[in-house]
């Protein structure tokens, strides 16, 4: 396979100053509700990159579970990587490839824990088996096999049977994001794409609105 042979001529749409909304989170919604109403496979999935206290990135993809004026939601294990990484550097990227639509978005912010009300709130209204799968799984850490971890999640679906309220694990948790910087990229034909990007004005609530170069 020649990969520098792999091309794709970019040319569904555009993205111009006048087309967007002057809050890029109202922007950032009516992308998402046109990528969901096109059929996109989960388009809420996006790529949270995070760095250590020595600078050192990782990136993974995990699912958003809202978003409103104070950011973007997601939950996960605590004691994961990902989350050891917000502990020490409390900044994140997040990557929305909506390679479908010629379109991806960019948001960086800061990271807090959301309040435990709020958690156990979202956790209680999860599958049972993703509840279960919270509480089998030791995110990040090394286990000996499939057939470990199966034997794990056995084991809590015997301590809470079907029917049965599970509790939120107590290593298990959320994060808000709260945006300091987006970007909108939309493909246009020869690589010149259209790149919108928004930042925080000096007054601290308001946003400036700027094109980038491709």
């Amino acid at each position: 396979m020649d990969l520098a042979e792999m091309r794709e001529t970019y040319g569904l749409g555009e993205l111009l100053e006048n087309q967007v909304a002057a809050d890029p989170v109202v922007q950032f919604q009516l992308w998402l509700d046109q990528a969901r109403d096109a059929g996109l496979a989960e388009p809420n999935a996006m790529v949270l990159a995070t760095a250590d206290a020595d600078g050192r990135p990782s990136a993974r993809t995990v699912l958003l579970k809202r978003v409103d004026e104070r950011g973007f939601v997601f939950y996960t294990n605590q004691q994961s990587r990902k989350a050891d990484d917000l502990a020490a550097n409390p900044y994140c990227a997040l990557v929305f490839p909506w390679h479908a639509m010629e379109r991806q978005v960019r948001v960086e912010g800061t990271v807090t824990k959301l309040p435990a009300e709020e958690v156990d709130e979202y956790f209680a209204g999860r599958p049972r088996e993703s509840q279960l799968g919270a509480w089998a799984s030791q995110q990040s850490q090394p286990v000996e096999s499939r057939e470990e971890l199966d034997l794990q999640y056995a084991s809590y679906e015997r301590q809470w049977p079907e029917g049965t309220e599970i509790s939120t694990p107590y290593f298990w948790g959320g994060y808000l994001v709260a945006p300091t910087a987006f970007e909108f990229w939309q493909g246009r034909v020869g690589r010149l794409h259209d790149r919108l990007a928004y930042r925080r004005a000096s007054s601290g609530s308001d946003w400036e609105l700027s094109r980038l170069q491709p």
